[in-house]
Formats: C-alpha cells, sequence, structure tokens
C-alpha cells in the first residue's frame, strides 16, 4: 500500500469519528507532509514520538487533529500520484485547487511544498494529492 495515501486515509478517518489525534509509524517524507499541513492550518500539531513493543522500539508520527466549530478543518483529499501512475508537473502547469480553496502538495527539487510555494520558487515536481 501507498504510505501517503495510508497517512492521508488514516486522517480522515480519524477526525471523521472526531478523534483528537492519530499515531502512525514514522518516515521523513510524512513529517515533511504533516509539517506543511500544520503551517497551512488543516491539523493542529505534528510530534515524532517513540513507542515500545516488547524489545523494539518503533518510531511514529503523532499528528493532532483540528476542528473549527466541530467540523473537522479537512473536508475532502484527492490523492493524485500513485505507485502506478506518476503525475509530474511544471512551474507553468501548477493550477490553484478548488478555486484557491484548496491545496496541492508537491514533492519538488526543494523539498515537500505547496502547489502556491512551488510556483513562488520556480520549480515543479510531482504532485502528491490536494486538500481542501
Amino acid at each position: 500500500m501507498d504510505p501517503i495515501s495510508d497517512m492521508l486515509t488514516r486522517i480522515t478517518n480519524a477526525q471523521a469519528v472526531r478523534h483528537e489525534r492519530v499515531a502512525m509509524p514514522f518516515s521523513k517524507m510524512k513529517l515533511a507532509i504533516a509539517q506543511l499541513l500544520m503551517q497551512s492550518g488543516y491539523v493542529a500539531g505534528v510530534e515524532r514520538t517513540t513507542r515500545t513493543s516488547g524489545a523494539t522500539e518503533h518510531e511514529m508520527l503523532d499528528i493532532a487533529l483540528k476542528y473549527d466549530d466541530g467540523q473537522g478543518a479537512i473536508s475532502g483529499v484527492r490523492i493524485v500520484s500513485r505507485p502506478s501512475r506518476h503525475l509530474y508537473t511544471g512551474v507553468r502547469d501548477i493550477r490553484p485547487v478548488r478555486s484557491g480553496y484548496g491545496m496541492a502538495v508537491m514533492s519538488t527539487p526543494k523539498g515537500i511544498l505547496s502547489g502556491s510555494a512551488a510556483r513562488r520558487e520556480g520549480v515543479g515536481g510531482e504532485v502528491l494529492f490536494e486538500i481542501w
């Protein structure tokens, strides 16, 4: 399974049942995506933790969910790139999501950036997903 779509599914499912936090296995890419979502106001906080099970330790990513007036801050997500199909776009082809009310998350040579930040930086890359 795709780790990024798994992360987004965990976040949206936890938000649908009004959980305060959601935990998932850690990776540097997931951390960068979660920090971008926090800066954009879609999640309340991000924390890297360690859990012990038996004799092994596992690094986890703990995300605090954000709610506005009882509604989740995330109203929808669309996965664009999948392991079987990667969608790359140039800087000139980056378009606003939901008439500017959403955000495209991209993997660029300068790291994980939002679509507007990638346009500002003058770089294109792989469009991972759209969120609104």
